[in-house]
């Protein structure tokens, strides 16, 4: 167990950290699928909305270095990719 202030403050901090970040790990987790989905349905315009607020939150997420920067280009990519495919 701790034996300072500080150090049970940082515990504290490090929960509330963990538990945000597990949140903002899981919605972007969530994001992805509803893509995919949209994507396999065919849905054009529905898989467009759903891949800029999918860009935009890895985007913040890289930005929190919650993923890693590479992780986020390839997603993105793919992303790309697949929004290609379906307007042909």
């Amino acid at each position: 167990m701790a034996n300072t202030k500080s150090a049970l403050k940082n515990i504290r901090k490090n929960k509330a950290r963990y538990l945000q970040n597990r949140a903002t790990l899981s919605r972007l987790k969530t994001l992805e699928k509803k893509f995919l989905s949209a994507v396999t349905d065919k849905s054009a315009d529905l898989a467009k909305e759903l891949a800029t607020s999918f860009i935009s939150a890895l985007e913040k997420a890289k930005k929190n270095n919650l993923v890693h920067a590479n992780k986020v280009s390839r997603k993105k990519s793919r992303c790309a990719e697949l929004l290609a495919g379906l307007g042909s």
